[in-house]
């Protein structure tokens, strides 16, 4: 048994044989045309068939991946009808009187290295794009289109890397996983990985010599197991069974409305530190993202992530939520949350210290690089804000002055945002008992309760010797929340709960019967959450 280590792109288990992948490399042969309007014709032809192919893929994408992650195929058809691609190809052909394929090649290989040797990440990506679509034309001029990868028996597929189509014409009766030596956490093959629930792994040194071999794809620790001894085999053969049950509960529940016995429904969402984990929150099935952790953009940088850093990430959440609530919390950074280049000072009670909407309102700059960013990405699909650790109106009505500033600018500078909800997170004992105040302020409450919790019975979460004082359940923390949804509710303020004690079963019922609007908790517990919410009646 050999084990090889990559980056898991889907947590999952696949067992089976190896089909090693390797793209025919065409070689493109430079040929004289004398009938350059024919050659032109020929390629006109092409190019309508490959738009007409994406648009098929479109399709099979929409049913089987979701609006979002189809759209890639939508941007594909776009790029081949882009000016500079199409004035390039047409270019070369007339100037050089050549055969379609090579100035498809030609052209091909120039763009992409351009956007290869792009700084920008985004811009990089399309590398693979390009090179995508170039063979797609060269394929049809060549008569070549319709290949299959895979034939008639289930296998892992091994390749240097896929690009988005192929994953997606890929049979997904008989694709159990793939392995890729290149290709990025967030390109678009991963996201129709996980979106497809299809293990795979990449980083991985492959080898061609594995063709046919016994395989494990172990998608919770990154591992690739290459003819496994026997206990291995079935040690990740019991895992796999306890996947295939909670499948079925993620089959049966998928599609369903969070509405109880007696028709009381709920907002079911989901919490996410960054862009990667939306694929856990459709693979769950959550009615839209109730926490998005912004702070994690700064906890992974190095500096401050300037403004298009962050608009791409709220951009690409929003896109792949397709029109589905995404709640993003501001900068919560502090406490036991630091980044070197903040720079804060050393404090001996850094929980009730310098942190998260104290920050921002003392360096606005911070602030509003995040707000513009999110306004940004608001006009690509339905995303609210909320703001951490309120303790006053006065906080709030400075928070809504620097938004509205943040609003002008945009419009003077012509940039289209959206319509975006703000709200505010209770979690602090002094926010509750003025949540009266706060909330004709607001358009919804969202209850922090890992916060709200330590405030209330001053103990220090993160003091491991507190633990067996420490009790979510307490009557002070319960009465809060029902405070909070009453004085909301008032003021017409929807109110939600996105602390870990959302996710507490043991609580789901009380939470409906104190009149709980929305439940955002990890996307693991949207499926078990949703079969208790519709086994319940509340009265």
């Amino acid at each position: 048994m050999d084990t090889y280590t990559g980056k898991s792109i889907f947590k999952k288990i696949a067992i089976g044989k190896i089909l090693f992948y390797q793209k025919g490399e065409q070689t493109i042969k430079r040929t004289h045309i004398e009938e350059v309007d024919a050659e032109l014709k020929r390629y006109e032809k092409a190019r309508a068939a490959a738009i007409e192919q994406l648009d098929a893929l479109h399709e099979k994408a929409l049913k089987e991946v979701g609006e979002a992650n189809a759209a890639v195929f939508e941007v594909h058809a776009m790029m081949l009808e882009d000016d500079d691609y199409v004035d390039s190809i047409v270019n070369i052909i007339e100037s050089q009187h050549v055969n379609a394929e090579f100035a498809v090649a030609t052209t091909g290989d120039n763009f992409s290295k351009m956007f290869a040797n792009m700084e920008d990440d985004y811009f990089k990506a399309r590398a693979a794009d390009v090179k995508d679509i170039s063979e797609r034309l060269i394929n049809i001029l060549s008569g070549k289109e319709g290949d299959q990868v895979i034939g008639d028996q289930p296998v892992i597929v091994v390749a240097d890397d896929l690009a988005p189509s192929e994953t997606v014409q890929m049979d997904k009766k008989k694709l159990l996983g793939f392995v890729t030596k290149y290709g990025s956490a967030n390109s678009h093959t991963a996201i129709l990985a996980r979106t497809m629930n299809i293990p795979a792994l990449i980083g991985v040194d492959i080898q061609e010599e594995w063709n046919g071999k016994l395989a494990v794809v172990d998608g919770y620790e990154g591992i690739l197991y290459l003819e496994p001894d026997g206990e291995t085999l079935a040690r990740l053969q019991k895992r796999q069974q306890e996947d295939l049950e909670t499948e079925k509960l993620l089959q049966q529940m998928k599609g369903k409305e969070d509405v109880t016995l007696d028709g009381r429904h709920i907002r079911l969402y989901a919490n996410i530190g960054g862009v990667k984990d939306v694929a856990d929150v459709l693979a769950n099935d959550a009615a839209g993202i109730g926490l998005f952790r912004s702070e994690f953009l700064y906890l992974e940088a190095n500096d401050y992530p300037d403004e298009e850093t962050q608009f791409r990430a709220y951009k690409t959440v929003a896109e792949n939520m397709a029109g589905r609530k995404v709640i993003v919390r501001t900068l919560d950074i502090g406490a036991d949350k630091q980044a070197d280049y903040f720079k804060l000072d050393k404090e001996e009670n850094p929980a009730m210290g310098y942190r998260a909407i104290r920050i921002c309102l003392e360096r606005t700059d911070i602030f509003k690089t995040q707000l513009r960013a999110l306004l940004r990405a608001s006009a690509f699909g339905n995303i609210a804000i909320m703001y951490p650790m309120i303790i006053s109106v006065d906080e709030v009505r400075k928070i809504k002055r620097i938004f509205e500033e943040v609003k002008q600018e945009l419009k003077e500078q012509a940039i289209p945002f959206g319509d975006v909800e703000q709200g505010i997170m209770i979690e602090t004992p002094a926010a509750v008992l003025i949540s009266d105040m706060l909330a004709p302020e607001v358009d919804f409450f969202s209850i922090g309760t890992n916060d709200l919790t330590q405030y209330t019975l001053a103990i220090d979460r993160q003091n491991m010797k507190l633990d067996h004082f420490y009790d979510s359940h307490h009557p002070a923390v319960l009465r809060m929340i029902q405070m909070i949804v009453e004085n909301g509710h008032k003021h017409g303020c929807w109110v939600g709960i996105c602390g870990e004690l959302g996710a507490d079963m043991t609580l789901t019922k009380t939470f409906l019967e104190m009149g709980i609007d929305e439940l955002s908790v990890s996307p693991a517990f949207v499926l078990p959450i949703r079969k208790m919410i519709r086994e319940l009646s509340i009265g």
